[in-house]
């Protein structure tokens, strides 16, 4: 039975597949993509742009009036103050463009401060992770939920490690052997949104990550959520836009991963050479 969806997530859904179409066709040919550097290991090609713009034009058309917060047009005020739009138009790009077919577009919407739809796209594999507020996570046609697991030696955890340029190597570092040393492994795939997806999805036990963005995880946050599992920030909060950092889990994982990073870092503290 084809699962149910509601009219934003359709327009999400819709707008997402339409730029997907322009970056599979950029990804064919990444040799030739005209490149600029923005940062410190921080690229921004000119598929980004293109589906940024595609993006923006789908659904201001769509739903004229409402906001965005887009990672490279930044905040784009409406008419409508309670509705905005969160968009990554590519989730991934360091991955892109080196070839790696590990990428996402991700689109939130946020209504009063709160994320109610969330859509992450992965167009090589043509997986949709789509949820709304109280109707759950999919895949595609297909429920989600959480991985099960309660034995930190049999899961695997997902992480993102600082770039080239950005503090806090050596907090990650100390964090990372923490989980390494009680856990079955971690992977840094290289997309915020991707890990949270698959943190939906079961295929990760855990995740955990500090200095992203709002839209690296604002789709991302609603999909583990409405799968059943637990988001907090790197401090046991609920400020991850503000903090820019996350700790994603089931029920039975995501206090003692929080634990293993807290006392990694607050063993840096008491040395006195904490990095970020």
């Amino acid at each position: 039975m084809r699962t149910v969806r509601n009219p934003t997530v359709n327009v999400m859904m819709t707008a997402a597949r339409k730029a997907a179409r322009h970056l599979a066709r950029d990804f064919g040919e990444v040799e030739n993509l005209q490149v600029s550097r923005k940062g410190p290991a921080d690229f921004v090609s000119a598929a980004d742009l293109k589906a940024e713009k595609i993006l923006f034009e789908e659904l201001v058309r769509v739903r004229p009036g409402w906001s965005f917060l887009m990672e490279e047009r930044g905040d784009v005020a409406g008419a409508n103050p309670d509705d905005r739009w969160i968009v990554d138009p590519l989730d991934g790009t360091t991955n892109f463009l080196h070839g790696i077919p590990h990428f996402a577009i991700s689109i939130a919407h946020e209504r009063r401060g709160e994320v109610i739809e969330g859509v992450i796209y992965e167009p090589i594999a043509d997986e949709m992770f789509w949820a709304a507020k109280g109707e759950g996570a999919h895949l595609n046609d297909r429920r989600l939920r959480v991985s099960g697991r309660s034995d930190m030696a049999q899961c695997l955890f997902a992480t993102g490690i600082p770039y080239k340029g950005r503090p806090g190597h050596q907090a990650f570092l100390d964090g990372a052997r923490a989980v390494m040393e009680v856990s079955a492994g971690i992977r840094r795939m290289g997309s915020a949104a991707l890990d949270l997806a698959y943190v939906a999805a079961g295929r990760y036990d855990g995740y955990w990550e500090d200095g992203i963005k709002s839209w690296d995880m604002a789709a991302g946050l609603l999909l583990v959520r409405e799968a059943g599992g637990f988001v907090t920030d790197i401090a046991g909060g609920g400020r991850m836009f503000e903090t820019g950092s996350v700790i994603a889990a089931n029920d039975h994982l995501h206090a003692p991963l929080s634990r293993l990073l807290a006392d990694a870092l607050a063993s840096r503290t008491e040395d006195g050479n904490i990095t970020c």
